[in-house]
């Protein structure tokens, strides 16, 4: 049986009314996300480790997870340096999984009781990662760099 020929993202076959998306599209997509996530990422966690880590450990606390300062600290670096990396496309899969664990976490234990309101930010950071996850981080990102860096030597 001869195999199906897989046809690239960058195909430009013309539709009436859809629109072609290309490989250059969805990289600068995923770098806009990247971009944009990371540094909200970065906003959330960065009062966290450099401020109320107490406070922050008390919310975790009362949330009735064991060894809350290590569930904290876990939680604010996974916001800061998940963010970071996510921002420059540097192990843009393993920082979207601690972006995405610690955004489900957030949405659905400490507002699960809470007005959708409250859930809906880290839903939507939550779909994001789970996103760049999938996707990876694109040819605009530092993985992207290394991994080229490796085929030529």
């Amino acid at each position: 049986m001869a195999e199906l020929e897989r046809t690239p993202v960058t195909t430009e076959r013309v539709r009436v009314g859809v629109p072609v998306i290309t490989d250059t599209k969805l990289d600068i997509a995923l770098l806009v996300l990247r971009l944009w996530t990371g540094a909200m990422m970065i906003m959330h966690g960065w009062p966290k480790v450099f401020g109320n880590m107490k406070g922050f450990t008390e919310g975790i606390s009362e949330m009735g997870f064991p060894a809350p300062a290590v569930f904290a600290w876990a939680a604010a670096l996974s916001e800061l340096a998940g963010g970071l990396l996510l921002a420059l496309g540097l192990y843009t899969r393993a920082s979207a999984t601690l972006v995405a664990a610690t955004m489900f976490v957030a949405a659905f234990v400490k507002h699960l009781h809470d007005p959708f309101q409250r859930q809906e930010l880290p839903i939507t950071y939550l779909a994001i990662a789970i996103a760049l996850l999938l996707l990876g981080s694109g040819r605009y990102s530092l993985d992207n760099m290394i991994r080229r860096a490796r085929k030529v030597s």
